[in-house]
């Protein structure tokens, strides 16, 4: 049983959420089937005098069963499987007697929904507990009664940002919303006031089940509700390009609900709710950001033998742009940092650089004054190498430049722990190289971080040809341990994430040489569902560092007698870096130009160096060229066994740098637009616009045996 049932000496019982064999309470069938038995025996309790629902368990209760969700494919069978367990806590709201949600822990999606249910909440006040609505996030929306409820008891202008945002909130937060109605110090405590408030409040219904009662701030029908939801569609529209139906059809399901009773407004919730959990948005985004990075934080891709490890001095050498994030995330976790530079002087600016994003965190209230002392009492800003003594990890974060890179090596390897891992966060060149200059390349991996460092959450590390499991046991742990999704990969130049977010970059470019308008480029970068155009993100990641990079690679291998990879974004990388001297946003202006009083334009002259051709191609057409080309290269990367698991390909595309979510990640794009389809259509490119759209070999195969990834 999903609950037990126990009735004290004033009549009040207590359910317990109590699942065996589980460490959280879960919706699925059994939850369900025991919640209904529970409800019958309340219904016939003759002399009832109220309910307390709480949990045994860590959280009150984690929402509904993803895979249950994920299997939904029949849109009459999932409405009737929604309406079903909606009608059981209905049953419970309707009970007639006083029911009070004692929340011990955190509790979002399905377990605030149950929460709602109840007349009066009593929440457990515990730092880490966390109230929301993360629905949105896997595509879908609160289909257990929250769009429905939420508006009714805190009005629609205050639940837009808890739907459409998902945003969760602290106990006192969640109090000070309304979410909640009292706040407890203990556990006893939170079982006292339940039981208080039920034998002071005998008969209690839900205001929106009393005669008479009107919504906060009013219905969709009140102008300036009308207005609000009409501003936040515009808004959702212009940042979405449509490729996300879930915001907006929470905006609607609030909007339509609002104008009907209570019945009928969680019947639209459910019909909205149906079409998002059995479209293909809602089965991506459930795939990636559920399943797919689940398996990756539980260590899929870690050597199995190997024991957890522990980090507990990290040096970072280099404090420059990636240097003092990657000092910054590491001391935030708790672990010591030693960050070194050439000279005292730039390692005090990384740490002044570290200070200013604790100050910025300090005042958006995301961290305390002391918290931020005892960060940066972790930091240790020098130019002494000697300082590293001790450290059993170092990650060299200096400029990419296979010499400097080896002479820091070369400094500072002999001064780290006897067994201490050495790690680079070169983006792009080969990490089995790299080792060479290192005394223990068994030592030797690749963690590649991505800018700006504490906001991007994906780590690539990187396998040598000689990097031992125990070492990769150690960056994976250590990546975990710093709040990153760690995907690890074989050793390739670019890798993974590099080697295919070029090929964004590298369209973009490509496309402005063929004739296509600067701004039709950026405008299908972002329609296709992409942060930013590949123009502005290349002026972002600097195109003079582009040129460096694509040189150091033509250097390497002519020595290694290979074939240079040229293309006409090569054209554009010369003449911006070159001609223009235009190098991005930090030289000044790239392909944008960058007034200090206002927003950011593209670059006049951009026309004039390549001219617009009278018949450009479609959105459509550029659209697809964006995602092919870089798709059609993460299968070239799985196929040479640079990526070895679809989840680390998926993952990395979407957090590593953007891949719309919608799609699920590179290699789910496949598996969405059909194999043999994708093959097909890939030929085509490959026909029009060269040999980068080609499928590749497995593709072939794939689509012939009717595969997939």
């Amino acid at each position: 049983m999903a609950f037990t049932y126990h009735k004290d000496e004033h009549n009040i019982v207590t359910l317990t959420m109590d699942m065996p064999g589980r460490s959280a309470n879960l919706i699925n069938e059994e939850y369900s089937l025991s919640l209904l038995e529970m409800v019958k025996k309340l219904e016939q309790e003759p002399s009832l005098a109220g309910v307390i629902v709480t949990s045994s368990k860590k959280t009150f209760l984690a929402g509904a069963d993803l895979g249950m969700l994920y299997r939904q494919d029949d849109p009459q069978v999932c409405f009737e499987l929604v309406e079903s367990g909606k009608a059981i806590t209905r049953r419970l709201e309707t009970l007639g007697k006083p029911v009070v949600a004692a929340i011990n822990g955190t509790a979002l999606g399905g377990g605030i929904e149950l929460a709602f249910c109840c007349h009066h909440r009593i929440v457990l006040d515990k730092p880490k507990t966390k109230f929301g609505f993360p629905e949105v996030t896997l595509g879908i929306l609160p289909g257990g009664g929250g769009v429905t409820r939420l508006p009714r008891m805190i009005g629609i202008k205050a639940a837009v940002p808890f739907l459409v945002e998902g945003k969760q909130i602290s106990p006192s937060a969640a109090l000070e919303s309304g979410l909640v109605d009292e706040l407890a110090r203990n556990p006893e405590e939170m079982m006292s006031k339940a039981r208080e408030w039920i034998l002071v409040n005998p008969e209690h219904e839900q205001p929106w089940d009393r005669k008479g009662y009107k919504m906060p701030g009013g219905t969709a029908q009140n102008p300036k509700v009308a207005q609000m939801l009409a501003r936040a569609l515009a808004i959702l529209r212009n940042k979405t390009r449509g490729n996300y139906p879930a915001p907006e059809a929470i905006l609607s399901t609030l909007s339509e609900g609002s104008l009907v009773n209570f019945e009928k407004a969680s019947q639209i919730e459910s019909k909205y709710f149906v079409q998002l959990t059995t479209g293909k948005v809602s089965k991506n985004m459930m795939n990636a950001f559920w399943f797919q990075l689940n398996e990756i934080n539980s260590g899929a891709s870690r050597p199995t033998e190997i024991k957890a490890t522990t980090t507990s001095k990290v040096g970072v050498l280099g404090a420059g742009l990636m240097g003092h994030g990657i000092a910054y995330v590491t001391a935030l976790a708790g672990i010591e940092v030693v960050m070194t530079d050439a000279n005292q002087d730039n390692a005090e600016k990384g740490f002044t650089r570290i200070k200013l994003i604790l100050e910025g965190g300090l005042k958006r209230g995301l961290l305390t004054s002391e918290k931020m002392d005892e960060v940066l009492g972790r930091i240790t800003a020098t130019d002494d190498y000697n300082k590293l003594d001790g450290c059993d990890l170092i990650i060299e974060a200096v400029f990419e430049d296979r010499e400097l890179k080896g002479k820091v090596t070369n400094q500072t390897e002999s001064i780290m722990a006897h067994t201490g891992v050495f790690a680079s966060n070169t983006s792009t060149i080969p990490i089995t190289s790299l080792s060479e200059k290192s005394s223990r390349p068994e030592s030797f991996i690749g963690i590649h971080f991505f800018s700006p460092v504490h906001k991007m959450k994906l780590v690539e590390i990187i396998k040598g040809e000689k990097t031992s499991p125990a070492t990769l046991a150690k960056a994976f742990d250590y990546a975990l341990k710093i709040r990153k999704i760690p995907i690890v990969v074989n050793d390739s130049r670019g890798f993974y994430t590099s080697r295919v977010f070029e090929r964004y970059t590298g369209e973009g470019m490509t496309l402005l040489v063929e004739g296509n308008h600067p701004q039709a480029i950026e405008d299908a970068g972002r329609q296709a569902g992409y942060p930013v155009g590949p123009l502005a993100v290349i002026d972002e990641i600097n195109i003079g560092l582009a040129a460096h990079i694509r040189d150091q690679t033509w250097r390497d291998l002519k020595t290694e007698g290979k074939e240079l990879p040229t293309g006409p974004w090569d054209q554009v990388i010369d003449f911006m870096t070159k001609e223009a001297r235009r190098t991005g946003r930090a030289g000044g202006g790239g392909f944008y130009e960058y007034p200090d009083d206002g927003n950011k334009f593209l670059w006049p002259d951009l026309e004039k160096h390549f001219p617009v051709v009278k018949n450009p191609l479609s959105q459509e057409e550029m659209i697809d060229r964006f995602h092919f080309s870089q798709v059609v290269e993460t299968i070239r990367c799985y196929e040479e066994s640079v990526l070895t698991s679809v989840a680390d390909a998926n993952i990395g595309s979407i957090f590593g740098w953007g891949f719309p979510s919608f799609k699920g990640g590179t290699l789910q794009f496949v598996n969405d637009y059909g194999v043999a389809t994708f093959r097909d259509r890939a030929q085509e490119l490959a026909i029009k616009y060269g040999g980068r759209f080609a499928p590749p070999k497995l593709l072939l195969e794939m689509a012939e045996k009717g595969q997939t990834f």
